[in-house]
């Protein structure tokens, strides 16, 4: 038998490894990330500033997984860097980089909270992409995130094993209640090609930053978490007087962001050997107490949930009977939603959200024309030209923050008129039971 040339022993090659469902639809986001042109916003003559932020993603492999040495890995092209085999492993985690500031840093305070104010959260309102604002030595929004990045947690993103994915949406950043442009911000996503841990190496001076690995699977829960970031308003109408910070409080209330919460458990601390020995001190110092949740708000939600809308499959993008077609507009709304609905503020106080809904008609009209327009890129893939060169956020933005504007005045004149109607009454009611009192005597 073993001489018999008509025998042959037939070989199957191994089946290829399915990838994690994290791992295919962070593939499926670059791929579109790379083919759409983001939305580019010009600054105006009147306020030039810019700031851009960097979203580091990577896949990291499985917990002893046969690595080659390091020094023989060669780089693969972004086509071929989800066809190796560790990338592909089932066990396989893509992730996304988060920073926590525990103090404020003065250069980039208006871009960590969209100018919203002080959070009475602590910790909760530092949860940032690193980045900063950009210098006029800068050769552009790319320059910019990379050596802000760089400056502030030593990440160098110009090494080989890293690749510029493309860049999302460009958004305005306003003061609290947005009458004013602070500066244009340039998102850049940025995707780790290597399976062995990255080089970084944060300032002395940075050792108030830390930094967290979330997976991409928390994020793309279906049941996600929610929560909420208070602010406090009062601290931005009123910084320098305190009796009118307790008056604008008491009229307004506290303005309440909507956050989405990473649980401790999904958190991932970077490792101790790349934290500087600062960062490590304070580490050790804060041993035994409980981990903190994260909670991304605002501007960093926004951005994030962007960042999640490229990895919903296009219907188009859809194979022919495929179950999950006939749900693709439920599957749509849920992604959809909360990135255009979320990043504005509620208060505390109902009667002034009552009277945001009443002067907020132009607000909702630019929300149904920004879900209709997502929508329709989601079947067509690119959309007209027109439609992207539409500033959907920046007219969002304004329309809310203008009838907030209005809200407050209204709620305002209205607690005046009221106090000043107990008032009267009350001086009525005295004047009434002294005359009373004077018939008496």
């Amino acid at each position: 038998m073993g001489n018999d040339p008509s025998f042959v022993i037939e070989t199957k090659s191994p089946a290829p490894l399915q990838a994690s469902p994290t791992v295919e639809l962070l593939s499926l986001a670059v791929h579109r990330i790379c083919t759409t042109p983001p939305r580019l916003i010009a600054s105006p003559p009147t306020q030039p500033r810019r700031a851009a932020v960097s979203l580091v993603m990577r896949i990291r492999p499985p917990e002893g997984y046969p690595l080659p040495e390091q020094s023989a890995y060669e780089v693969p092209s972004l086509e071929k860097f989800f066809e190796q085999d560790w990338a592909r492993h089932p066990e396989a985690r893509a992730e996304l980089l988060f920073i926590r500031r525990d103090k404020s840093k003065q250069n980039f305070k208006d871009v960590r909270g969209a100018g919203a104010g002080a959070s009475t959260n602590g910790a909760s309102a530092h949860v940032a992409f690193p980045g900063g604002r950009t210098e006029e030595s800068d050769e552009g929004a790319l320059y910019t995130a990379m050596r802000q990045t760089w400056e502030e947690i030593g990440l160098d993103l110009a090494e080989k094993e890293f690749t510029c994915v493309g860049q999302l949406d460009d958004r305005e950043i306003t003061t609290s209640l947005g009458k004013r442009l602070l500066m244009i911000l340039s998102p850049f996503v940025f995707l780790y090609l290597s399976p062995y841990e990255m080089t970084i190496e944060p300032p002395e001076e940075e050792s108030d930053v830390t930094l967290h690995w979330v997976p991409l699977s928390a994020l793309l829960s279906p049941l996600p978490k929610w929560s909420f970031v208070t602010v406090d308003i009062s601290s931005r109408l009123a910084p320098r007087h305190n009796i009118l910070r307790i008056l604008v409080r008491w009229l307004v209330g506290n303005m309440r962001f909507r956050a989405l919460v990473i649980t401790e458990e999904d958190i991932e601390e970077l490792d101790d050997l790349h934290v500087s020995s600062k960062a490590w001190e304070k580490r050790r110092e804060r041993e035994g107490s409980p981990k903190e949740e994260l909670r991304l708000w605002g501007l960093t939600l926004g951005m994030t949930l962007d960042l999640i809308r490229f990895m919903y499959p296009r219907r188009s993008e859809l194979p022919p009977g495929d179950p999950s077609s006939s749900e693709f507009d439920e599957i749509g709304n849920v992604a959809l939603m909360p990135s255009m609905a979320s990043v504005f503020p509620r208060f505390s106080i109902p009667d002034v959200n009552f009277w945001i809904w009443v002067f907020g008609r132009r607000y909702r009209a630019v929300l149904r024309a920004w879900e209709a327009s997502v929508v329709r890129s989601r079947i067509t893939p690119g959309g007209s030209s027109t439609e992207r060169r539409i500033n959907w956020s920046g007219q969002a933005l304004s329309t809310f923050y203008a009838a907030v504007r209005k809200a407050l005045i209204v709620v305002i004149v209205g607690r005046a008129l009221g106090l000043l109607a107990a008032l009267f009454g009350l001086g009525w009611w005295l004047r009434k039971r002294f005359d009373g009192w004077l018939a008496d005597v």
